[in-house]
């Protein structure tokens, strides 16, 4: 049933170009405003954080008041707001530089993963036939098993593991995702109205694939670009709870934060909850935005 606000909306958006009838509401949608407002403080955080940390985060500054024995770390106190971890070093200088690993490594990987998937999604739906089918069962073949399961195994491959194992690990896991995304919106696009007359004129292939389909079948993926970054961040956190991250951890990154806290949870969980907590709210505000995004750009709202 259409609502009062859906038929205002709807005139309101008559004559309107999809764009800008997306960015009309999004501006009134709170989801989109909350998840944009956490992405923007994190991204802040992030580009800063070298500024804002107090400390030196692979400094034991704090190892004086550490005690093994007694399982005693150093509380809060002056010039240290959230106390040290169990090594003496300042936690919040910790989670502040953390943001800059947890950002680079759910960009890089997205991206290269973005890319992956459009070049496989591209060949597939472009040409079709036997290219497709081929594309295709290599994507099911992917899909078929669980993503975080895949980047565990992935990342258990390599003999060293660094950061960039854990960016390529979750990259190579949502290459299918944008593959199948990309190849069904230029199917969709191949019986269309447009690409039928670029046909018609004589228009060359590639010319049609690049300048009349790749364009207009970009949209909603790159909404799922903005829903895998949520996803990334988890798993990136993911494999370096499971070890499978940069050894060196003088610098931070918040699952290996997570899972170097995992021994002593019982007794100090604010060492857990603390980086658990910062994975949660990004990756929640990521997930506000793609979903703001996929309803903001969906040409049945218009209606």
């Amino acid at each position: 049933m259409v609502t009062k606000t859906q038929r205002i909306d709807a005139l309101s958006d008559s004559g309107v170009s999809l764009t800008a009838s997306a960015w009309r509401r999004l501006k009134r949608s709170p989801v989109f405003l909350v998840g944009a407002s956490i992405i923007g403080l994190f991204v802040l955080v992030a580009v800063t954080a070298p500024l804002l940390a107090p400390h030196d985060p692979a400094l034991r500054l704090l190892e004086d008041q550490v005690s093994r024995a007694d399982n005693v770390i150093p509380p809060p106190q002056d010039g240290y707001p959230l106390g040290g971890d169990q090594y003496g070093r300042d936690l919040f200088s910790r989670l502040l530089l953390g943001s800059q690993q947890t950002l680079l490594v759910a960009v890089l990987a997205t991206v290269i993963g973005l890319g992956g998937g459009l070049l496989l999604g591209i060949l597939a739906g472009a040409f079709g036939g036997w290219v497709d089918s081929v594309v295709m069962r290599a994507v099911d073949v992917m899909l078929s098993v669980p993503s975080l399961l895949l980047a565990v195994s992935i990342g258990a491959l390599f003999a060293s593991q660094t950061q960039f194992t854990v960016i390529l690990a979750v990259a190579i896991v949502q290459v299918p995702i944008f593959a199948r995304l990309l190849r069904g919106t230029m199917l969709a696009q191949r019986s269309s109205d447009h690409v039928l007359a670029a046909r018609a004129l004589g228009i060359k292939e590639g010319a049609i694939v690049f300048r009349h389909m790749l364009p207009n079948a970009l949209g909603p993926v790159i909404v799922q670009a903005t829903l895998v970054l949520a996803v990334a961040i988890i798993d990136a956190a993911a494999l370096s709870f499971l070890g499978l991250g940069a050894a060196d951890d003088s610098i931070p990154e918040w699952g290996q934060m997570l899972g170097g806290a995992q021994n002593i949870i019982d007794s100090h969980p604010q060492l857990a909850f603390w980086p658990a907590g910062c994975i949660i709210v990004v990756a929640l505000g990521f997930t506000l935005v793609g979903e703001s995004l996929r309803d903001a750009l969906d040409p049945k709202r218009r209606r």
